[in-house]
């Protein structure tokens, strides 16, 4: 059989599944995608549910792979670091990589409708308000219901990229020897706004992630392109200051007077998009196998993890390009590439989730802290002087695309022993400097 009349159902017209459509489209397969949703671009987003993504090269790859580098470089803004801000308004710049480096602010929105419209510029059948009722892995078809009527599609094979609340994996929590674990954070996260100001100005530094870290809990606040920042609270669910104790519009304002008194002058929708906008939960998969037969996980579906690393969509990239660098390895040979497949990502996938929940703890608490800031001082001296040797783990995850994720974790924890030991030494604060450098890369050996 022909890649031309083979065919292939994706459930999910998110972010990862046009990619994936646009990948095998182009491999000349046909292909129709089934989304639970309606047509996006003839529907408002619902308020509070829009965060921004950060970009970074292990999504620009496979985007520039599919011919939409262009198209999406008019709608980003390069944040080259993150900018901290403290109690008392004091600003802390930290640079993400080297010069140049940067990752990319852009509307997950409207990054989803440009590859929606891609898929169906390359011939994809795209059909909305079809939800997955089920898969027979015997038989390869799934079951789908629109407007209250059902069918049955065949397809050579089915791909699940449906999001972190899966149908597809559902089905295969049914069967057999099927790993799964999902995990829910004690944080929450709500969307508020920073507006544009006069003419379209930036309240704030322009090309930066902006954080006010305070220990349990943290907003952050990532550019838009019309001049606005979307922001983010994250914090507890429950405790003594958590969602569930900020009540009345006194306790609200009250608490965000205290803690981030900069920014509510810089927010003046700030008690009605408390209250209006909505709570929203964040979780963790982890599960196996990812395939059973002809069908395929990918993205949320099969690793879904939170969004401290910003690797979220970036990660789901991945596993597009991988699968399409599979394909033409194996010359389109589907019974070969699955199990090869899954055995490379899963390793990658799992050490990203790690990953992003650490990365929480540093977001929301180290960042501001007065050690940590020299350690990344060291780092980055370090990675100036033998950039082939010393690699920060930020730069292996965010701007190395040649290095895995389950590399860069291993590396990782190296170089963080070296580094707890440099941090141990006295009077390190004041004499980093003095640090013999090449000492401590050659450990590494």
């Amino acid at each position: 059989m022909s890649n031309s009349t083979e065919k292939i159902a994706i459930i999910g017209a998110g972010l990862v599944g046009s990619l994936m459509a646009v990948y095998l489209r182009k491999r000349g397969y046909q292909v129709a995608i089934y989304e639970r949703r309606s047509d996006m671009r003839k529907s408002k987003v619902a308020a509070g549910r829009s965060i921004n993504l950060a970009l970074s090269n292990r999504g620009w790859k496979p985007l520039a792979e599919v011919g939409l580098e262009n198209e999406v470089n008019q709608m980003i803004i390069p944040m080259n670091g993150r900018m901290m801000h403290d109690l008392e308004g004091d600003l802390t710049f930290q640079a993400y990589g080297k010069e140049g480096q940067a990752i990319n602010s852009i509307s997950r929105g409207g990054l989803n409708q440009l590859l929606i419209e891609k898929a169906e510029a390359e011939g994809v059948s795209v059909y909305f308000d079809h939800r997955c009722l089920g898969v027979d892995h015997e038989q390869s078809t799934v079951s789908l219901e629109h407007e209250g009527n059902t069918h049955v599609v065949k397809a050579d094979i089915i791909i699940g990229a449906d999001g972190a609340y899966s149908a597809i994996r559902q089905t295969f929590q049914k069967t057999d020897r099927f790993n799964y674990n999902q995990r829910y954070i004690d944080h929450g996260y709500k969307e508020l706004v920073i507006p544009a100001g006069h003419a379209g100005a930036f309240a704030i530094e322009k090309h930066a992630l902006h954080i006010w870290p305070r220990g349990n809990y943290m907003l952050i606040a990532l550019p838009n392109t019309d001049g606005s920042f979307t922001c983010t609270l994250f914090f507890p669910f429950e405790g003594e200051r958590s969602f569930d104790t900020l009540k009345t519009d006194r306790e609200i304002m009250a608490f965000f007077n205290e803690v981030f008194p900069d920014a509510v002058g810089l927010m003046p929708t700030l008690l009605a998009d408390y209250k209006e906008n909505p709570t929203s939960s964040l979780l963790t998969v982890k599960c196996f196998p990812w395939i059973k037969n002809k069908t395929l996980m990918i993205g949320d579906a099969s690793h879904a993890i939170v969004p401290f690393y910003g690797q979220g969509m970036n990660s789901g990239f991945e596993d597009c390009r991988v699968l399409n660098d599979m394909l033409n390895e194996h010359d389109d040979d589907w019974d070969r590439v699955l199990p090869l497949y899954q055995a490379s990502r899963k390793p990658d996938a799992d050490a990203i989730l790690d990953l992003a929940l650490q990365n929480f703890i540093e977001m929301r608490d180290l960042v501001a802290d007065d050690y940590f800031l020299t350690r990344k001082k060291i780092e980055a001296k370090l990675h100036e002087l033998f950039p082939s040797k010393w690699v920060p783990l930020y730069s292996m995850v965010t701007f190395r695309e040649d290095i895995r994720y389950s590399e860069a974790i291993e590396k990782g924890a190296k170089q963080k022993a070296i580094m707890d030991e440099v941090m141990s030494r006295p009077n390190i604060l004041e004499n980093w400097e003095k640090v013999d450098l090449e000492a401590i890369v050659n450990q590494l050996k």
